[in-house]
Formats: C-alpha cells, structure tokens, sequence
C-alpha cells in the first residue's frame, strides 16, 4: 500500500463506474447516429468496389495486350491473365509473372464476364459485373457495371 506524506494511503488510479457508464452512453449515442448511416449504403459500397475491381481487371489487360500484342480470347477468358494461357491465340511474350495473383469475384459472388471482342467495345473487349441481381441488365443495384462505365 502506497502512502502519502501525511501518512493516508494513496487514491488508486482508475475510472469509478459514473466515469464508465458515461463513456458507454456516448459510444451507444455515436453508434446509433453512425451505424444507420453506414448500414443503409451496403450496396452502394458493393458497386463502388465493383468499378474498382473492373478498372484493376482492365489496367491487367492492358498489360497484356501491350507483351502480347492482343487481348486474351474469350475462351481464354480473364484465366490468361494468372496462368499462361493456352489454345489461340498464342501469346509471344507472356509475363511468366502473371498479371493479377487471383481473378477477383464481384462483391456480390459472381465471376466478372469477359468478352473479346466486345459488344459495347466493339474495338477490344467487354469487362462487366453483372451488379447484385446476377443477371444481364437491370437498373439501379442490378445494373451491370463495366468497363464502358468510364
């Protein structure tokens, strides 16, 4: 036991129960103004990592395209861009690095769709989620979202 210089024991250090349940009726408060805020937006942050999944997907394929002089083949799919692909067209000068360490699935689960050539690219290739429905169209959430996005 400490002592103080008159002889008293020393106050030891700490929160009483006041200063604790204080400190929890702020935290309840905060979280009841935050958590609704952040709770309602789910599907809004799915699309925004979406996009950024699709712009990542696309910078890979440009360096792709720039080793290789060509897009993978659809039936080579988004698969060329972790393993040297085989079948046609053969790549010339294939990164034995890869150019992703996985192929991301979209935030609701679903694989990205890739095709080449495109049809809304008609010029290189189609790079989409099929948003949170999981099927072709949709509006809103269900919307697809893809490369054409830009």
């Amino acid at each position: 036991m400490m002592l103080k210089r008159n002889g008293m024991p020393a106050r030891q250090g700490g929160f009483t129960l006041i200063e604790i349940m204080v400190v929890v009726v702020i935290l309840g408060v905060l979280a009841a103004i935050v958590v609704p805020n952040i709770m309602s937006r789910p599907d809004q942050a799915k699309v925004t990592v979406a996009n950024a999944d699709v712009k990542a997907v696309a910078s890979a394929l440009e360096m792709y395209r720039l080793d290789n002089g060509f897009y993978p083949s659809t039936d080579q799919g988004l698969d060329a861009l972790v393993h040297e692909p085989s079948g046609s067209p053969e790549p010339r000068n294939w990164n034995p690095d890869g150019y992703l360490k996985k192929i991301p699935q979209d935030p609701w689960g679903n694989p990205y769709q890739y095709e080449q050539p495109g049809t809304r690219n008609t010029n290189s290739y189609d790079l989409y989620s099929l948003g949170a429905d999981g099927r072709v169209g949709g509006e809103g959430f269900n919307a697809d979202i893809g490369n054409w996005d830009d």
